[in-house]
């Protein structure tokens, strides 16, 4: 593979990992908390709706999750590539 073709598979998985990050924020901060949240609100967490659980707190959860997940799996493509740091 010459290095052009690595830099370009690089970056094609960069974009497809961070696409699917995106796509997961997307559905819990617009979608569990505002477009399925009268459906979710049917479900008590600690006493709350869980609509209005996931629109307050639970999709902050989530994002902190997803930033530990962007560096782990960022790590791994770093290493895959050999264009990580030491």
């Amino acid at each position: 593979m010459s290095l052009d073709d690595q830099g370009k598979a690089y970056w094609s998985a960069t974009l497809g990992l961070l696409g699917k990050i995106l796509a997961v924020w997307f559905v819990v901060s617009f979608g569990a908390g505002i477009l399925f949240a009268d459906a979710l609100n049917g479900i008590k967490l600690g006493g709350y709706p869980l609509g209005f659980w996931f629109a307050h707190q639970g999709s902050m959860y989530i994002f902190i999750a997803l930033i530990f997940y962007y560096a782990s799996a960022m790590g791994k493509l770093d290493r895959k590539f050999d264009v990580h740091e030491d």
